[in-house]
């Protein structure tokens, strides 16, 4: 009996403190990360803490780069871009991040209980100033050029001719997306040991006994790779 009382009062510890549930495929992850909307990235601009902001919620798409330059010119007092998205288009997401770069002092930020995963790195990774929260999830994958598996079923079943064309085109694209996101890191100031260390390390797909295919960096990670630099902007 009082084993259970333990167990009980622990429980109640952990809903009372916050804790957050850990996805157990993908440890270093919660089980519920906040993505924000599953539709395209919609920007608003509001005020937050004293501070103009840009809030940029949903998914990245091939219009967003033109889209976020639109909002940040319309609105000369936006000082920093609040970011969750599940990612999206890649090439997209790059071109987002060197737009961000291109107003200087902007800053980025990933606020707590807030998830940014996949091509939303990039666009994070463009703010000269990156604030990632306590709380606020960074979170990588082993990049692939399509997760298209419907296109793969239907080539598949077409031959192997046409199967060995898929592949061949995949990592061409791969190695050239690859290549692209290892000079961005470069120029936005990112260790390109995130990509090395972390990102290349994780699973594209699921695999036996090894269910994880994501990575949270934790606090003292996105500061070791530079994803937030030491020198940690006053909200």
């Amino acid at each position: 009996m009082r084993a259970v009382r333990s167990i009980a009062v622990l429980a109640a510890l952990a809903l009372l403190s916050g804790a957050t549930r850990m996805d157990p495929e993908n440890p270093t992850c919660p089980a519920e990360p906040d993505f924000g909307p599953a539709s395209a990235m919609r920007l608003t601009p509001a005020d937050k803490h004293g501070k103009r902001v840009l809030l940029a919620e949903g998914n990245i798409d091939a219009t967003l780069p033109a889209r976020l330059k639109a909002a940040i010119e319309a609105d000369d007092r936006i000082e920093e871009i609040w970011l969750r998205s599940r990612g999206g288009n890649a090439r997209a997401g790059n071109e987002a991040g060197r737009i961000i770069r291109s107003y200087r002092g902007m800053l980025t930020r990933i606020p707590a209980g807030w998830a940014c995963f996949s091509a939303c790195n990039f666009v994070f990774m463009g703010g000269d100033r990156r604030v990632v929260e306590e709380g606020g999830v960074f979170m990588v994958h082993m990049f692939t050029h399509t997760n298209d598996r419907a296109l793969i079923d239907e080539v598949v079943s077409e031959g192997s001719k046409a199967t060995a064309e898929l592949i061949g085109s995949i990592e061409q694209s791969s190695a050239l997306l690859a290549s692209e996101d290892n000079d961005f890191l470069i120029r936005m100031g990112i260790s390109r040991k995130l990509l090395t260390d972390i990102m290349y390390k994780q699973q594209a797909v699921k695999s036996e006994g090894n269910p994880s295919t994501r990575y949270c960096l934790s606090q003292a990670e996105v500061r070791e790779y530079n994803v937030m630099p030491v020198e940690k902007p006053v909200r």
